[in-house]
């Protein structure tokens, strides 16, 4: 009669994961359930040696194991770290910390498929990095992840990306001297629930380096006290840039003091704005300008900007635009501003305007057409209150067609509905005579008090 033996069900998953695991991954260290434990392999956190060759060493081990590595709370201090596809590093959040000690990036990782970083804080300790770098640079990957991570005192971009897909979510991007969060040329980046603040020059910038499409998404973000500190006439200053990059959706930002624009999208076709809160904004809030075909600006709030919108330069091609259910309040100039400046909605081509509400607007409530610029323009069913002018339409000889009707005009205090050339009053109120010279203009139906 043969003998029952009982078989222990623990030590049947261990000899089995025995022999899954391959021997040199277990020549590597022992792998917990976090990881491959990076102290068993000679990191030491809170050592004040500069770890980098250790580390190195630690991730060159886990990648070859295919484990993630874990670093215990602590800090490291390491810089120039290469990161091989398919590496994965884990930190325990707010508690694991790498500290830049040299002027490159913290991580970099040229071809960075399948590339997870959680739980870490990169502190850049304000060391000056080469141009497009940042303190986290990864190039070439799909399947990327950044998730509830920590970048800090970058002296360039807080976190570069280049040819990426994948996503930054849970992460504080605070302090760089440049961009807080820059990607190039992405292939279907998500950037959401992120905390960005005190950036040099732009918070989330959205690049191509020739017009196609981009799809990026950001999401959910708060994004706060972004400076200007190279100048120009609007690249940098803003929270959310977008330039060369189509098909990309903003919704659901809290955006606070910028020193240009909130979402501003530079030849970015198709780009959507909508469904986020803004407020202390330097210059146009929201900007769909130069050579893009296809932007809806829908549903968001602004208080406090030199101007609500702008959807311009139908002179480069600029066109086709829907601006609706928008809030805008008090929007004055400021400083040495232009004197187009003070406006609700500024728009020339091809574009709906229906729906919005404008208040405290110094110049106009909305204005449509500079100068001959102005095409197949509708102005429906908004609300203006306590602007200098209720609603200014170009009429000089060339500009095209506008139907402005069914709109709520209260407190004009230069005319609730006028043609302009350029800045300039060139009508009476068009509101009470709308049909003696402008045979281009439909308005009907406003009610004005």
């Amino acid at each position: 009669m043969t003998a029952t033996r009982t078989i222990d069900r623990r030590a049947l998953l261990t000899g089995l994961a025995a022999i899954a695991t391959p021997t040199f991954a277990r020549a590597a260290g022992p792998i917990s359930a976090f990881g491959l434990d990076a102290a068993q392999l000679g990191v030491r956190a809170g050592s004040p040696d500069d770890q980098t060759n250790v580390l190195q060493r630690a991730i060159d081990q886990a990648a070859a194991a295919r484990a993630p590595l874990a670093l215990a709370p602590g800090v490291y201090r390491a810089g120039d770290l290469s990161l091989p596809a398919g590496m994965q590093i884990i930190g325990i959040r707010g508690a694991t910390r790498l500290v830049s000690t040299r002027g490159r990036p913290l991580l970099t990782a040229t071809q960075a498929e399948q590339v997870t970083l959680t739980g870490l804080t990169f502190d850049g300790a304000g060391a000056r990095l080469p141009e497009r770098l940042g303190v986290v640079t990864l190039m070439n990957g799909r399947g990327v992840k950044i998730a509830d991570c920590q970048v800090l005192n970058s002296g360039g971009h807080g976190i570069s990306l280049e040819g990426i897909a994948g996503e930054i979510s849970g992460c504080t991007v605070a302090g760089a001297a440049d961009v807080a969060i820059i990607s190039f040329d992405a292939k279907g980046l998500t950037i959401a629930r992120n905390l960005v603040r005190d950036a040099g020059n732009n918070g989330i910038q959205i690049l191509r380096e020739v017009v196609g499409e981009d799809a990026t998404m950001v999401l959910d973000n708060r994004i706060e006290d972004i400076r200007n500190v190279t100048g120009g006439s609007g690249q940098f200053g803003n929270a959310v840039n977008a330039h060369r990059a189509g098909h990309v959706i903003v919704r659901g930002n809290r955006i606070r003091n910028c020193a240009f624009s909130a979402v501003r999208g530079n030849s970015a076709s198709y780009i959507e704005i909508t469904g986020n809160s803004c407020s202390d904004v330097g210059e146009v809030a929201l900007y769909s300008e130069f050579s893009f075909e296809g932007a809806v600006i829908a549903n968001n709030t602004v208080d406090g900007a030199q101007t609500g919108v702008s959807v311009a330069n139908f002179n480069e091609g600029g066109r086709i635009a829907v601006v609706q259910g928008n809030i805008f309040r008090n929007l004055t100039p400021r400083g040495r501003s232009e004197g187009e400046s003070g406006i609700g909605i500024y728009v020339e081509a091809d574009t709906a305007v229906t729906g919005n509400v404008i208040e405290n607007a110094a110049l106009a409530g909305i204005m449509a057409g500079w100068g001959r610029f102005l095409r197949d323009v509708t102005v429906t069913g908004n609300v203006v209150r306590a602007a200098g002018i209720g609603i200014a339409v170009s009429v000089v000889p060339g500009a095209g067609g506008a139907v402005i009707a069914d709109n709520m005009i209260s407190g004009a205090r230069r005319g609730a509905i006028v043609g302009m050339d350029h800045l300039q009053v060139v009508s009476g109120d068009l509101a009470k005579d709308a049909t003696t010279r402008y045979a281009q203009l439909a308005i009907t139906g406003n009610r004005v008090n």
